[in-house]
């Protein structure tokens, strides 16, 4: 197992250094889509992660080191992952708390499992991320065989006889997601009208909108990303459908009403509890409002990963892999999403996922809406 440097030092500590006044640091990172089309969420994982370091610090560091925080833009794309996985190495990060799209987080994983760097994603949902057997890799959210199987039955319960349609676009969140909530359908007995897969990135919907108007699709399941779905759901309402949207927790930020407007209302979507709700939250969550920062979505999921990692490395008083991953699978932890420990392969303890209503530029529990 490689052994982490926790002497390594910044431009600033080295000349501190030459003075006599040496102050040791620990390096972590994020890593998610900084820019691209779902930079919202990558902006999320960045404000999570620099509110957590600034606070932990604050705080007197761990184990009396001061935290030092790397940023790595994947774009959602593989091969960039792969390329900021291997900075990372060379950067002697110890942990990384990312990434945001299961097609990053997943080949990332395997250069992190090689490299003894621990991994927790806040927001990577694919079952595959902690089905590979990787002792190191961790998540705070949930995964889409849990997901979809709450849309799936969401769905069964609640517009039955219905037509139903289920469409992605291919990646690996979003194919796995989509064909888990079409699982638990065909098993409820719902068969879907249309299965359709999208290319993500375009502007121009309107073939699948006429397919889907065609076959008088009531309810579209939509496996991606918030900003075609938010493209899907305005060009469909330009051919005067009323198509009931159902999603994922890739439409947690205020980009996609953004793109829909009032179009959007009604939409509803799967996520965790918001952990904004959380009495434990609160402070945190104070701290954001002044700097005029709404911390939506996975920005105190990043948080809360960096919390627990913290919790384990000070349990094992190192942060050599080995001891933290074995108190990150026996330990629970203190966190902005409440109290949580993890599973033999990673994933996290904490309640599952609940449907969210967009309504009027908002989102909440579609229970309170």
């Amino acid at each position: 197992m490689r052994k982490f440097k926790l002497g390594l030092f910044s431009a600033t500590a080295a000349v501190a250094l030459f003075a006599g006044a040496a102050h040791a640091e620990i390096v972590i990172a994020t890593a998610g889509p900084m820019t691209g089309p779902y930079a919202a969420f990558g902006e999320q994982m960045r404000r999570g992660a620099e509110m957590a370091v600034k606070d932990i610090n604050a705080a007197g560091g761990v184990m009396g080191e001061q935290l030092v925080l790397q940023i790595g833009d994947d774009a959602c794309d593989p091969r960039q992952a792969v390329a900021i996985a291997n900075q990372f190495v060379n950067q002697n990060v110890v942990f990384v708390a990312g990434h945001f799209c299961s097609g990053s987080s997943i080949p990332a994983s395997r250069v992190y499992n090689e490299s003894d760097i621990i991994q927790i994603s806040p927001a990577s949902t694919n079952p595959q991320l902690t089905e590979q057997g990787f002792e190191n890799v961790f998540r705070t959210c949930g995964r889409d065989d849990q997901q979809g199987l709450i849309a799936g039955n969401y769905i069964a319960d609640n517009f039955k006889g219905k037509t139903v349609a289920v469409v992605h676009d291919k990646q690996a969140y979003s194919k796995g997601l989509a064909d888990e909530t079409k699982k638990t359908l065909n098993e409820r007995g719902v068969k879907e009208a249309v299965y359709e897969t999208i290319t993500p990135g375009e502007k121009d919907y309107s073939a699948l909108v006429t397919k889907l108007k065609q076959a008088k699709v009531d309810v579209l399941y939509y496996g991606g990303y918030h900003t075609e779905a938010g493209l899907i759901v305005r060009q469909m309402r330009e051919q005067n459908m009323d198509t009931l949207l159902i999603s994922g927790d890739a439409l947690v930020t205020d980009e996609y009403w953004s793109i829909t407007g009032d179009a959007g209302n009604g939409t509803l979507m799967t996520f965790g509890p918001d952990p904004r709700k959380n009495p434990a939250a609160q402070d945190v969550l104070k701290q954001f409002k002044e700097t005029g920062y709404e911390p939506e979505g996975y920005t105190l999921y990043t948080y809360g990963a960096i919390q627990a990692w913290v919790q384990a490395v000070e349990a094992a008083k190192t942060t050599d892999a080995g001891p933290v991953i074995k108190q990150l699978k026996s330990g629970k932890f203190q966190t902005v999403q409440g109290e949580y420990g993890f599973d033999e392969k990673g994933d996290v303890t904490a309640p599952g996922y609940v449907f969210y209503k967009w309504k009027d530029g908002k989102y909440d529990y579609a229970s309170e809406m």
